[in-house]
C-alpha cells in the first residue's frame, strides 16, 4: 500500500444524529489495498450530529477530517468546501443519513475505473430503506447499466443515486462550481452528473450488485418532501439544464416531449400557463 490516497469519502451532514454513525463505521469497515480518507461537512448541525462525529475524530485522527464552518452554509457550499479538502484520485459521495453495505465497495469501483479510462463515474445498486432501515424497494435483478450524457439528459439515470458515486477527482468536473446558476439548482447529484459526463466526454458504469442504502425519512431534503412541492424542483432544475447544457436539434425535440410528457399537464392544473408558455417556446 503507497502513501497516495486513492479516495477520498466525502459525508455531507446536517441534522443526522439517528444516522451519521452508522455511515461512519460503514466507511471504516471498507477493506482496500489503498489509502483512503473520510472527509466529513457538518453544516452547523442543531443536534447531536457533531458530537458524534467529534467522537469519531478523536479515535481516527488519521482517518477521519471535519469540515466546518461558524455558521450553516447550505448544501452546495458545504460540498464546495468538502470536495475542496478532498486528495484521493477518486471521489467517493455518501450523505450522513445513507449507507454502504458491502466491505468491498470502494475497491470493487476503484478497480472498475482504473481498467476503464472511457468511464468517468462508477456507481451500483441501492436499496431504499426507512427510518429503521426496513427495505422499501430494491431491485429484483440488478444488471449491468451504462448511461452516456444524452441518457441523463433525457432523465436516465436508474441507480445512480449519491451513495453509489465513485468519480474522477479532475478539475474539468469541479469547473460545474464555478457557474452561479448551480446554486439554483435543487437536485445538485442530477447536475453534477451530466457536467461530468458533458465536460470529460465519458460515461457512468452502474456495477450491477447493491451496496448502499438509500434512507427515506422525514428530516431527508428531498425524498419526504410534499410531492407538489417536489415537482415544482423538478421543473425548476429541467429549466436550468435546458438553458444551462448543450444538446443538438434532434435531442431539443426529444426534450420538448420529454417536458410535455412529465410536466406540461402538472403546470397546466396549477394554473402555471407562463412558465409553461416559456419553456416551450424555449424548446422550439
Amino acid at each position: 500500500m503507497n502513501d497516495e490516497i486513492m479516495v477520498s469519502i466525502c459525508c455531507l451532514t446536517y441534522n443526522h444524529e439517528k444516522f451519521i454513525a452508522q455511515a461512519i463505521d460503514n466507511f471504516l469497515l471498507q477493506q482496500t489495498n489503498f489509502r483512503f480518507e473520510i472527509i466529513i461537512g457538518d453544516d452547523c448541525s442543531t443536534d447531536n450530529t457533531s458530537n458524534i462525529v467529534k467522537l469519531f475524530l478523536s479515535k481516527y485522527p488519521d482517518k477521519i477530517k471535519v469540515v466546518s464552518a461558524a455558521g450553516n452554509k447550505g448544501i452546495h457550499q458545504n460540498l464546495i468546501s468538502c470536495i475542496n479538502t478532498c486528495k484521493g484520485r477518486y471521489i467517493a459521495l455518501c450523505e450522513g443519513d445513507d449507507y454502504w453495505t458491502d466491505k468491498l465497495k470502494l475497491q470493487k469501483q476503484v478497480d472498475f475505473l482504473e481498467n476503464n479510462q472511457d468511464y468517468v463515474i462508477c456507481c451500483h445498486y441501492t436499496r431504499v430503506v426507512d427510518a429503521s432501515n426496513h427495505t422499501l424497494y430494491v431491485h429484483p435483478k440488478p444488471t449491468p447499466l451504462v448511461h452516456t450524457y444524452f441518457d441523463l439528459l433525457a432523465g436516465k439515470q436508474e441507480e445512480t443515486k449519491t451513495a453509489s458515486v465513485l468519480y474522477r477527482n479532475i478539475p474539468k468536473i469541479h469547473q460545474l462550481f464555478a457557474n452561479p446558476w448551480f446554486f439554483s439548482c435543487y437536485a445538485g447529484d442530477k447536475i453534477f452528473k451530466l457536467f461530468a459526463t458533458l465536460h470529460t466526454d465519458s460515461k457512468i458504469y452502474v456495477i450491477p450488485e447493491v451496496m448502499s442504502c438509500y434512507r427515506n425519512h422525514e428530516g431527508g431534503v428531498w425524498s419526504m418532501i410534499n410531492a407538489k412541492i417536489r415537482m415544482e424542483r423538478m421543473i425548476s432544475d429541467f429549466n436550468l439544464i435546458i438553458k444551462h447544457f448543450t444538446y443538438p436539434a434532434l435531442q431539443k425535440k426529444k426534450l420538448l416531449l420529454l417536458y410535455i410528457r412529465r410536466y406540461l399537464l402538472f403546470e397546466l392544473r396549477n394554473k402555471q400557463l407562463r412558465k409553461a408558455y416559456d419553456t416551450v417556446k424555449y424548446l422550439l
